[in-house]
């Protein structure tokens, strides 16, 4: 269960008579527990509480209903029952259904209220459903709740008022979930002269049985669309007539409104009942977002974009500066007055804005800074000078257009209200004006610099209508000429494989004109395109949230030398994290974040993510396309190896319809002699037969041997089932293989060598490439690739840390998992001149990964190399192998990832460097 669905169950549970002995099963229920926990709590074999009529969850919580008066005292012998301590319950809770009081164990925090009131904290008890960013939940239980309330809502009407959710309809229905939000937000902030205008006037003027419900809520939307000097003709409700003219066009045009059940009337009062100043615009918008989209509304909660990540990414681009410049001013009033003028001259643009939380989050913070200025120069109440319409965004889809353009004005109004006063806010909040700054549309195709130009010139736009203008015209001009643009956002990723035709038409028109091959790169390289090709006409500097797949394999050649070319470079780069959402348990896509901007001589700033998940901040004088302190290099296909490593090779290709293989059942079910089997039978591995422990078999005849092999009748019949098979194909090559049916149709080694195989696609899960060492006599598939006869210490290579770092970063992944490649992973991978002791070593290390996976066999390799599950004595076997051979490049053990490819591109540029200078001239290179 995520947070939003949490909040719902418990709110359903308030809502529902008070039963003492069934309330502690359906509040764990609540919070996610399986029928089958319920029941062996129930009947009492898990519930481990030494006080009678208590339920206790071992490691969760310990709570016990009591008599009316006693919840206090009740708390209290919970707290300092043995059995709570000794089975680590986290929380202890107490309710007598009157009252509620709970405390958490480890922090010391509690909660006390009315227990109608209990789900207002639904935050406080989040880590029993196993969510982990329970903080950031807490500080936003508000807009959790108001999205539950408000899906409740949305829900019912659609069910009383099915032509609503239409495809022409559905515009409708989110311009008037937009409206009701507006009114919600007013009603509670005394925009609306007073508190609870909008939802008293609603229960009192509405009949209880709804009848009329629809036609109250569409006389007060009729008001506030009309000015107060045409109220008379108007001949508006007299209690309609005290609402106040809002204008902005969010109420213009049809003021028709769905009809209500009941049930629906029953929502809409429990929605305007909360507390709607606690709104928290940062991320209210994509949870608004979530009611209105169906496919959102499955996954309800889970795209919570949380305030630390989105200024991951708005500090270092800008941030940051401005308050550095704010320290260095002091309390300078000249230049703090031209940091002033400059902040209102800035604007934020966020091509892929969804319902605006980085517009709303940069436009927040920037007010802070304006507001210290003039706390300093003395001028606290100063209107600001920093307009909403500088906070520029596209969004693809409607609703979260419009709810981005409510957000930014609701956090215009709540910055006033915190920075100025009520009642300066209030005094010029309304009426709302008619711009537009948010267009409706896609960015791949749109001209960015009309939407967001960079001189300010352009068509003034009105329209009488703020939702529902023509947002395929010309925007707005400035404000404030002059400034500086920062691109920023979280565009959708979408790899090359599972992007529709409309999204590789969109990259193509993209990069036409250009030589980048864009077919293999994910959906939001056209961002970075277009975010380059705009700051290279405009002062502006971008960065985006991205799959860290744009910065591995051959994506990096692909793209990042059109974006960087010679006059822009990073400056600014997180490393790999995970990019996490409210669901319970749920990982989060693996993300980095890119900022680029014109080059100067600036130090560049390097965030490397931790193994415990902490960040290490790091100034460098350069981080190239791979997110790496170092040059600008991409890492290019090889047909030479680099260092003088043994030759990789795909395995051998049957191409024989399957008749030249078998298994052992099949082998004894034909009766082959033992001495046939000897001369023409070997064990042959393709990659996944390799790590799952599957014995796979083939003829191995040699050229002068198939009349004597064919003297077997089974081999006889698959021979001809081979040439049949081949004869038969469309490709004039498989046809001419026909004539040699006992030969594999690419032969790839002699059959006599000893085999270090290794899979072509490797598993992101493992921590370890799982390489094999298989006897002289073992055969291959190009499903893996292979050394053949190849030093043991090779192996060694293959199986560290090092090298899987190296594989991740530059050859990328084939969906999540990674891609081998020879010529791009192995022929480039970086390694010093080794003595013959350092081989000896790292011959002992492969030996000993070797003898401990014999240890436990018959596990296959996919067991031990199972991440949750890897024997002590292999783990540390490797971790051996890591020691020895880092301690080759550098004499210790590196730190991080970070590290490893830092040292790794390092020798990679001073060995490419030196081929290319050296006496034995380039080496031979394969574009990708």
């Amino acid at each position: 269960m995520n947070a939003v669905e949490i909040e719902e169950a418990i709110s359903r549970l308030a809502e529902q008579q008070f039963d003492p002995a069934e309330f502690p099963y359906a509040f764990l229920e609540a919070f996610g527990n399986k029928a089958t926990t319920i029941s062996r709590l129930r009947s009492g074999n898990s519930n481990k509480t030494d006080i009678e009529g208590a339920v206790l969850q071992q490691n969760n919580i310990h709570i016990k209903v009591c008599a009316t008066g006693e919840v206090l005292k009740t708390l209290e012998v919970l707290k300092n029952s043995p059995a709570t301590s000794r089975q680590k319950a986290k929380f202890v809770l107490a309710t007598d259904g009157e009252e509620f009081q709970a405390e958490n164990m480890i922090s010391g925090e509690t909660v006390a209220c009315a227990y109608r009131d209990f789900p207002d904290h639904f935050g406080f008890f989040l880590s029993l459903a196993g969510i982990t960013t329970v903080q950031q939940i807490s500080e936003n239980a508000f807009d959790i709740r108001a999205t539950s309330r408000l899906n409740r809502l949305y829900v019912e009407l659609l069910k009383d008022n099915p032509d609503w959710g239409t495809a022409d309809r559905r515009p409708d229905m989110n311009h008037f979930m937009a409206r009701l939000i507006f009114c919600f937000f007013a009603e509670d902030t005394d925009i609306f002269n007073g508190i609870g205008l909008f939802t008293d006037t609603i229960e009192q003027m509405s009949a209880k049985d709804s009848s009329n419900t629809h036609e109250v809520i569409s006389e007060i939307f009729r008001a506030m669309n009309t000015k107060i000097a045409d109220r008379t003709m108007a001949k508006l409700p007299r209690w309609a007539d005290t609402f106040p003219y809002v204008n902005g066009g969010l109420f213009s045009g049809s003021t028709e409104t769905p009809r209500f059940s009941k049930i629906a009337r029953s929502y809409l009062l429990h929605v305007g009942k909360l507390d709607w100043k606690k709104i928290n615009p940062d991320i209210f918008g994509s949870m608004i977002q979530a009611v209105a989209e169906d496919e959102e509304r499955g996954a309800l909660g889970m795209h919570y974009t949380s305030v630390p990540n989105i200024l991951k990414v708005l500090n270092p681009l800008f941030l940051d500066e401005l308050r550095a410049k704010l320290e260095e001013a002091e309390d300078n009033p000249r230049t703090l007055l031209n940091l002033r003028k400059r902040l209102a001259r800035i604007r934020v643009f966020d091509p892929a804005c969804g319902s605006g939380n980085f517009l709303v989050i940069a436009y927040k913070e920037m007010r802070a800074i304006e507001a210290e200025i003039n706390k300093r120069r003395g001028e606290t109440g100063l209107r600001t000078e920093i307009p909403l319409t500088n906070f520029r965004g596209i969004e693809l889809r409607d609703f979260p257009a419009e709810i981005a353009r409510l957000a930014l004005i609701i956090a215009e109004y709540q910055c006033d209200v915190l920075y100025r006063g009520p009642k300066l806010a209030l005094a010029e909040f309304l009426p709302l004006d008619t711009q537009n700054w948010i267009t409706c549309g896609n960015a791949l195709r749109l001209d960015w610099l009309s939407i967001c130009p960079p001189t300010g010139t352009g068509v003034k736009l009105y329209s009488d209508d703020l939702l529902n203008t023509p947002l395929e015209q010309a925007q707005i001009d400035f404000e404030n000429e002059g400034g500086e643009t920062y691109i920023c956002g979280n565009p959708p990723y979408k790899g090359s494989q599972s992007q529709d035709n409309a999204q590789k038409v969109d990259l193509e028109a993209v990069f036409e004109g250009t030589s980048v091959n864009w077919k293999g790169l994910d959906y939001v390289g056209g961002w970075f395109q277009k975010a380059a090709n705009y700051c290279r006409v405009a002062p502006a500097s971008f960065a985006f949230v991205s799959t860290n797949s744009i910065c591995q394999g051959k994506a990096v050649s692909a793209l990042w030398p059109y974006i960087l070319r010679n006059d822009h470079e990073i400056n600014f780069a997180y490393t790999s994290f995970k990019w996490a959402n409210l669901a319970s348990h749920n990982a989060g896509v693996i993300v980095v974040i890119i900022g680029v901007s014109p080059r100067n001589a600036s130090k560049k700033r390097l965030f490397v993510t931790m193994v415990n998940n902490s960040i290490e901040t790091r100034d460098v004088k350069y981080i190239n396309a791979y997110l790496v302190s170092g040059p600008e290099i991409y890492v290019e296909p090889r047909n030479e190896n680099l260092s003088s490593l043994n030759l990789m090779a795909f395995g051998n290709m049957p191409i024989d319809g399957g008749f030249l293989s078998f298994n052992k059942d099949e082998i004894e079910s034909a009766g082959i002699s033992k001495n046939f089997q000897k001369h023409f039978i070997r064990k042959i591995y393709g990659a996944a037969e390799y790590i799952r422990g599957q014995n796979r078999y083939c003829f191995w005849i040699g050229d002068n041997d198939p009349a004597i092999a064919t003297e077997e009748p089974i081999i006889k019949i698959r021979l001809d089932q081979v040439q049949k098979f081949r004869s038969a194909s469309k490709r004039p090559a498989t046809r001419e293989l026909a004539g040699e049916p006992h030969r594999f149709g690419w032969v790839a080694q002699s059959g006599n060598e000893v085999v270090t195989i290794l899979p072509r696609i490797l598993s992101e899960r493992r921590e370890y490439i799982t390489v094999g060492h298989e006897p002289a006599g073992t055969l291959t598939t190009d499903q893996a690739y292979a050394l053949y006869d190849a030093p043991l210490w090779n192996m060694a290579i293959i199986a560290s840390r090092l090298h899987i770092v190296w594989i991740a970063t530059v050859c990328g992944k084939l969906k999540t998992d990674f891609r081998y490649s020879n010529t791009l992973g192995w022929n480039t991978f970086p390694v010093p001149q080794l003595t013959e002791k350092n081989k000896a070593d790292l011959t002992r290390c492969a030996e000993d990964i070797l003898l401990a996976r014999e240890a436990h066999f018959p596990a296959t390799i996919a067991d031990l190399y199972d991440p949750d599950n890897m024997p002590e004595n292999l783990r540390h076997a490797h971790e051996r192998n890591d020691e020895v051979l880092e301690r080759i490049y550098i004499g210790r053990r590196f730190k991080n990832d970070t590290e490893r490819l830092e040292k790794l591109f390092e020798f990679y540029t001073k060995m490419t460097g030196e081929q290319k200078t050296g006496n034995s001239g380039k080496s031979k290179t394969t574009k990708s």
